[in-house]
């Protein structure tokens, strides 16, 4: 059993952190940008409109499913792309090699991805904020589901980037898996306007109680009850967390 090293996680997280900063542009900017585009053009083309079944207007129901969607999508980015550039560069087997133990090594990764969709969360919610109403009804939900949507997506980067062998296989998992099961979960609309049938299959979708349970934290109505969702959230962060611990323990996929 190899001893604490908390000096060398601290070393790999300010690694990680440091390569997603000195491309602020691509990992920061873009992600707000493209949120605002998204802001305007459904602004011209929603109006004024509430959103069916729940009393709150459309721009204050959208921002909060905006800023989650990034979250997710730059969460899982920052693990994926530092485990298959580290695969494809043939310097992942040097950190198999390094004094840290796997715990360490995934505290590091996951905690990275989490600094990373926070900054961006932050970015968007100073840029869109003013365009709505946002009352921030139950900060400790935002928190809680930030914070394991983002540990839940860089898990699933971290393991997504150990079974890829090149970039399109990166891109297939996230142009195929990732990106539609985020559009589908109800970031631009209430499932509730979905037939029976699609509603149904989307509660099977983990991102809708993520978006979900976030966006009641700002505006305090949603899909669901977030409370009984946090165990569904909870149960798959850690069993996220206990997979990526094992599969880098066993150097899975690594040693090809």
């Amino acid at each position: 059993m190899r001893p604490v090293n908390p000096r060398g996680a601290w070393t790999l997280f300010v690694r990680e952190t440091q390569r997603f900063m000195k491309v602020k542009m691509q990992t920061i900017v873009a992600p707000a940008l493209t949120a605002i585009l998204y802001l305007l053009i459904f602004r011209y083309a929603m109006g004024e409109r509430s959103v069916p079944g729940l009393d709150v207007d459309y721009f204050s129901f959208l921002i909060p499913g905006l800023v989650m969607m990034s979250m997710l999508q730059n969460a899982f980015a920052n693990t994926s792309s530092s485990m298959i550039v580290g695969k494809v560069m043939n310097v992942n087997i040097y950190l198999l090699m390094a004094p840290l133990s796997a715990i360490e090594v995934v505290i590091a990764f996951l905690a990275a991805a989490v600094l990373r969709a926070l900054v961006v969360a932050v970015v968007l919610l100073l840029v869109l904020s003013p365009f709505a109403h946002l009352t921030f009804s139950h900060i400790s939900l935002i928190l809680f589901y930030g914070v394991c949507g983002s540990v839940l997506m860089g898990g699933l980067g971290f393991i997504g980037g150990m079974w890829s062998k090149k970039f399109d296989d990166m891109a297939l998992i996230n142009n195929f898996v990732i990106m539609p099961l985020t559009f589908l979960s109800g970031v631009f609309y209430s499932v509730t306007q979905l037939p029976p049938l699609w509603q149904k299959i989307n509660h099977f979708n983990p991102f809708f109680y993520l978006i979900d349970g976030f966006r009641y934290g700002f505006i305090g109505v949603g899909d669901t009850n977030p409370y009984i969702a946090l165990w569904v959230v909870g149960g798959s962060t850690f069993i996220c967390m206990v997979a990526c611990w094992y599969l880098w323990r066993i150097g899975w996929k690594l040693k090809d």
